[in-house]
């Protein structure tokens, strides 16, 4: 007994005190009559469905064993799928459950929670009769309990039973199949040799009727032969009357030739003596011109007249109207939309329309990417320009920006993106304040800051939707 309990230590996991107790002499003198009981072992190796369902069931329990705790071999598994593992680290599992009694000892724990059922039976020497024989030689195989060698040999039997039984069943359907197939082919064979001779039969008709079309051709081929030669004889006559017509007609083509030159060149003579004539009367035109504008000068330097600044229509007195600003214009709300506003924005003199290119683009197409965004406004701008004359600057944010942005700004808009730390509202701020007081300044943006910002420094702010308006127009 005492020999059984130290053999069942050494299969667990050894432990400082363990070892001492080892090396201790036992306590209670060993009964020398009692034989020591025999180690069960298989007689021949696994079966191959057994060692695949142990090894299953041994690498779906490695995830919840710690890796310290894990045989060195089976480590660089750890971080596996529980299927990889089977797969990749089969022999190593197989080995480590035959050689390392306590990680066969944790798997078997893991086996008991999970089976339980089927762990009780086989502890109590009962097999049940629904069970998988390969499931119960696995189990078997893992707890080790008493008589556990020879449910792993009957479920390897079993196994090999039902493989060759199936062999024979899987031989049988062959040789019925191919039985099928070869008399399928026989009939095969005798349709095909069927067609063959009506084919064959047929080719020989085919062949007397080709000789016989062979010789009408060979005929046929000599009476053409005949008439190419007298064609060939007719060509060549016409060929010798052709050679001597197109040298009466090279002969006349040149002398017309001639003639159409002498009369280029009399044209050409014409038209010199035209320009000649023609050259002196305006030189003559242009001496009288310049006498009179010398004349004129020297007449305005001798009175010591002054630029003309004034016009009669200035000395007659009325009431002038005073210069339209951009708030002037259809005074409306911040959040009018009405295109015609910006109209009557971009009619007045010089003035200069400052677009919050995001701002509007977030506004009209948010699912575009940015660079879409910009195309699309940018397009829209260029048409605006075109028809309005108006000078166009659209301002992107660039602070986040890690270099400048590769593109070619469109016909008559002018782009600018923000410093680094600088987002667009403050680069439309600086725009407004580099302005002249008294400039017609727009200002397009839905941001209440930035269009408050602007209105202080003297610009008329106008809501994004507005230009989207009136660019679906343009």
């Amino acid at each position: 007994m005492v020999e059984r309990d130290r053999a069942d230590v050494a299969e667990g996991p050894v432990g400082p005190e363990q070892a001492a107790d080892l090396a201790l002499p036992a306590t209670e003198p060993a009964e020398p009559d009692e034989p020591a009981e025999p180690v069960e072992q298989l007689d021949r190796p696994l079966p191959e469905g057994v060692r695949r369902r142990v090894v299953g069931i041994a690498a779906d329990g490695l995830s919840a064993m710690p890796v310290g705790e894990l045989p060195p071999r089976l480590r660089p598994y750890a971080k596996f799928t529980p299927v990889q593992r089977a797969r990749r680290g089969a022999t190593a599992i197989a080995a480590a459950l035959e050689t390392e009694p306590g990680f066969r000892s944790r798997i078997a724990e893991r086996v008991r929670q999970g089976q339980p059922d089927l762990v009780a039976a086989l502890e109590n020497g009962q097999v049940p009769a629904a069970a998988d024989p390969q499931d119960v030689a696995a189990v078997a195989y893992l707890l080790r309990p008493a008589g556990w060698s020879k449910l792993v040999g009957d479920a390897g039997e079993e196994v090999e039973r039902a493989e060759s039984e199936g062999a024979a069943a899987e031989a049988a359907r062959l040789v019925e199949k191919l039985q099928a197939e070869l008399s399928a082919l026989r009939e095969t064979s005798r349709t095909e040799a069927d067609r063959g001779r009506v084919e064959l039969d047929e080719t020989r008709k085919e062949r007397d009727s080709l000789r016989r079309r062979v010789r009408s051709l060979e005929a046929d081929t000599k009476r053409a032969e005949a008439a190419t030669r007298k064609v060939t004889a007719e060509l060549e006559a016409l060929k010798a009357a052709g050679a001597t017509e197109r040298g009466t007609t090279d002969s006349e083509v040149r002398r017309l030739k001639h003639r159409l030159a002498e009369a280029e060149s009399a044209v050409e003579a014409a038209r010199r003596a035209s320009r000649e004539g023609r050259s002196a009367e305006e030189m003559r035109l242009r001496l009288l011109l310049d006498v009179v504008l010398q004349g004129a000068q020297g007449l305005q330097r001798e009175l010591g007249l002054k630029p003309v600044t004034t016009r009669p229509a200035d000395t007659v007195e009325a009431v002038a109207p005073t210069t339209a600003s951009p708030h002037d214009v259809a005074r409306r709300a911040l959040d009018g939309d009405d295109p015609a506003l910006l109209d009557q924005l971009l009619a007045l003199p010089q003035v200069h329309l400052l677009v919050d290119g995001y701002n509007v683009t977030k506004s009209g197409y948010p699912t575009l990417p940015l660079d879409k965004q910009r195309v699309r406004l940018l397009n829209g701008l260029s048409m605006l320009a075109a028809h309005s004359g108006a000078e166009i600057t659209c301002v992107f944010d660039g602070k986040d920006l890690d270099a400048p942005v590769p593109m070619a700004p469109p016909r008559g808009v002018r782009v600018l993106f923000s410093r680094s730390g600088e987002n667009a509202d403050e680069l439309i701020r600086r725009l407004v304040r580099a302005e002249p007081e008294g400039r017609p300044v727009v200002v397009v943006s839905t941001d209440k800051e930035v269009a408050d910002g602007v209105r202080k420094a003297g610009a008329r702010p106008v809501p994004s939707a507005m230009l989207l308006r009136r660019l679906v127009r343009t």
